[in-house]
């Protein structure tokens, strides 16, 4: 039996079984347990896509035959997978919202992009059983699409974002090394070393410091 053919057979057997799925119904124990210890927003995006590619990979099982009860697995694994990429994107906007820097934002653009691609084959086949999970696919899809443009828009933004900051400090160095605030920053040094050299007397004119030229004249 194939890797992938055998993964599908796993996967279908744990979602079939009520007691797998623990604190959120569209993950397995397992995936609960593998984020759980992944709390960095960076590995965790790219663990939730990895979730969301197995059930691609598990759809592509299902649609290459036609089996009994094929339709109700397909609707709950597109069901499931519209969930992996909602919890994405609320990474994403909580992660944006602390004013946190992200690194997988155009990783999870491509991603969601090439699952688009893989989900718009599946239609293209034309299933004889369709209308059973249409709505569910055409959820997905929407939820993917508008994934992608978000986290597109977000890399947009970001380098936007970048660019101004590096534009703003390319001025303040130039300007810093104009003549005029060379002469500038040269005076004020030049005073700062006036004033060390003025520092405030408490003798009285005339008086000395005992061991130097005498006890002080009263």
């Amino acid at each position: 039996m194939r890797v992938a053919s055998l993964f599908a057979v796993v996967l279908i057997a744990l979602l079939a079984v009520p007691g797998v799925r623990a604190q959120r119904d569209f993950l397995t124990a397992d995936e609960v347990d593998q984020l759980r210890i992944t709390q960095e927003p960076d590995p965790r995006l790219r663990l939730y896509l990895k979730f969301a590619q197995q059930r691609v990979d598990l759809l592509e099982q299902l649609f290459s035959r036609p089996a009994t009860g094929r339709s109700g697995m397909i609707h709950t694994t597109l069901g499931q997978l519209t969930q992996i990429i909602e919890a994405v994107d609320t990474v994403i906007d909580d992660t944006l919202r602390k004013g946190r820097e992200l690194e997988s934002i155009e990783f999870v653009a491509k991603e969601n992009r090439k699952l688009l691609e893989k989900l718009n084959k599946f239609l293209d086949q034309e299933p004889p059983d369709l209308d059973r999970y249409q709505f569910a696919m055409e959820n997905v899809i929407d939820t993917l699409e508008d994934s992608a443009e978000m986290a597109e828009e977000d890399l947009r933004m970001r380098r936007r974002s970048v660019a101004e900051r590096e534009a703003d400090d390319r001025k303040r160095r130039e300007s810093m090394s104009t003549p005029e605030r060379v002469k500038e920053a040269a005076e004020t040094r030049e005073k700062e070393a006036e004033q060390k050299k003025k520092r405030p007397s408490l003798l009285r004119k005339g008086e000395t410091l005992p061991g130097k030229g005498g006890p002080p004249k009263k």
